[in-house]
């Protein structure tokens, strides 16, 4: 049989294993039978090639840089900095005490204050971490989940108390608790009244504030965790899934809420498989919300998504080759058709990033957009016989995922039983076992090692940033009117017993100046904690 250029190996052809970062087989060569007939046109339904017939001729993507460290006023500067330098969204970041709903001088949150974002315990603190910002003007993300409902709700508080109405807010809640319990384990409460609250966000936001995403649906620390491309997309879109039967539980109407749905993937390395996991992406959440789920709004079947490089493949040895990483990841998301774009700085192996690695890779994604002509046309790989043919086999994998989980009960049920733990770890122990045998090459870790020092400049905040937050927290809590918080806090604690959308009541608490702790604690008193079970 003659050779078609794919089933044998041609003389000179190394003898590696030709495959993606996910381990996924790669012929030598692609034709007409690996791509598909005619292709939709980039805005039409299933939305393969975007979800705007104009791609970025009509609109650039969001250059959405994620910051935050130390007290609210030093991530301020860094918003005003990153603002001057052309950035045209805010990412907030916060710290982990604030993560996981603990105020900065409770004692669990001893040693973390402003470690891996900002800390924000009380209006004040928000107030001074938007001070100057134009709220009315740009849209604001919040990497926030198991508190998300508290943070939000000092988010709203603080834009409406400078005059900018609810309504005209602009923004995104990450709020996404099953990725918590699959992957980042930054969990408070269990399944089940998580889900309630973030059902209390969506239905809050559907009604009251509709240019605000309520929820950003989660595949990066999936994938970070160690997820392969078709993992990650299955997982975060069963999540989504899950989500989206909780609000038609709820009453509300599919139309209602699911334009403002939006999705945060995970860019890696390998640029052909990150372009065609995205235009799977769009493919399958569109058919779920039309033919599932009975959709007629055009806009509640179009996947709109920001992207973030991937933290891990940053790695501390040689950083400054981690700007080329972000490149090419950044690449690939624009490519794919990113609606928004977070590029890593390429310090962050090593600290948060400072000013002059913030500031490169912001300016990454400007010379992707001015200089390359890579957002000239509108998805320009499509009828590529590789991509579509990559589109086409991460679709099918994905799929055969989620309907596992469907046989499983659906997301929560399918988190509860370990499976999508259980899968992410065989996935991850497979990608390390290459990396340490040498059979995938991470350059400057295992191939192409040097041994000089590391010498790029660290980011410090200030060390007196804490001991001016436990004040602060202790002037709030003596200045508050007593009668006025205990009120607010006894509406908090009947909202969450009785099932009342809790969004009223805690923007009603924050403004008498409960704290983020004290409100978390009334729902750890109302919801309990959650405790993963170990799985084997």
């Amino acid at each position: 049989m003659a050779d078609d250029g794919r089933t044998q190996q041609p003389e000179g052809e190394r003898a590696d294993a030709f495959t993606t970062v996910s381990g996924r087989p790669i012929r030598r060569l692609y034709g007409p039978g690996d791509a598909p007939g005619a292709l939709p046109e980039p805005g039409d339904y299933p939305f393969t090639r975007g979800v705007h017939a104009t791609g970025y001729r009509g609109k650039l993507w969001t250059m959405r840089m994620f910051a935050g460290f130390g007290s609210a006023e030093e991530t301020n500067a860094r918003f005003r900095y990153l603002l001057e330098q052309g950035q045209t969204g805010l990412s907030i970041a916060f710290d982990l005490p604030t993560l996981m709903g603990y105020d900065t001088d409770a004692p669990e949150a001893a040693g973390e204050f402003g470690r891996c974002g900002v800390a924000v315990s009380s209006l004040p603190d928000m107030e001074r971490l938007l001070d100057g910002l134009p709220l009315g003007d740009i849209t604001t993300s919040m990497t926030i989940n198991s508190p998300a409902a508290v943070i939000w709700a000092m988010y709203i508080a603080a834009a409406e108390k400078r005059g900018v109405p609810r309504a005209r807010l602009g923004g995104t809640l990450q709020n996404d608790i099953l990725k918590e319990y699959i992957a980042q384990k930054e969990y408070i409460f269990p399944p089940a009244p998580s889900m309630r609250l973030v059902v209390d966000t969506i239905e809050f936001g559907a009604r009251e504030m509709p240019l605000w995403n309520t929820i950003s649906i989660s595949g990066y620390h999936i994938r970070e965790a160690g997820a392969t491309a078709a993992q990650e997309l299955a997982f975060t879109l069963a999540d989504g899934i899950a989500y989206v039967r909780a609000a038609l539980d709820r009453g509300l109407a599919i139309d209602e809420f699911a334009p403002r749905l939006s999705f945060f993937f995970n860019c890696h390395n390998d640029l052909f498989e990150e372009i065609a996991k995205f235009r799977a992406a769009r493919r399958i959440w569109a058919r779920e919300m039309r033919e599932t789920f009975g959709a007629q709004d055009p806009r509640s079947w179009r996947m709109r998504f920001h992207t973030q490089t991937a933290g891990v493949s940053l790695t501390a040895q040689q950083p400054e080759v981690n700007l080329v990483r972000t490149t090419v990841q950044a690449l690939a998301a624009v490519l794919g058709g990113t609606q928004s774009l977070h590029t890593n700085s390429m310090d962050e192996a090593l600290a948060l990033p400072s000013e002059l690695a913030a500031t490169l890779a912001l300016r990454t994604q400007q010379v992707l957009a001015h200089e390359t002509g890579v957002a000239n046309t509108v998805d320009p790989l499509g009828g590529s016989y590789f991509v579509e043919s990559l589109t086409d086999e991460i679709e099918a994998d994905a799929r055969a995922y989620i309907d596992r989980i469907e046989d499983l009960g659906g997301a929560v049920d399918a988190i509860e039983s370990g499976y999508m733990q259980r899968e992410i770890a065989e996935s991850a122990y497979r990608h390390q076992s290459e990396v340490d045998r040498g059979e995938r090459v991470i350059v400057g870790v295992n191939e192409y090692v040097s041994g000089g020092p590391v010498e790029i400049p660290i980011l410090e905040h200030d060390p007196q940033g804490e001991a001016r937050q436990r004040e602060r927290l202790r002037q709030v809590r003596a200045g508050r009117d007593g009668r006025a918080l205990t009120a607010a806090m006894r509406d908090v604690e009947t909202a969450c017993r009785s099932g009342t959308n809790v969004m009223p009541a805690l923007i009603d608490a924050v403004r008498a100046h409960a704290t983020l702790g004290e409100l978390c604690d009334v729902m750890r008193g109302v919801f309990g904690l959650y405790t993963e079970t170990a799985f084997v």
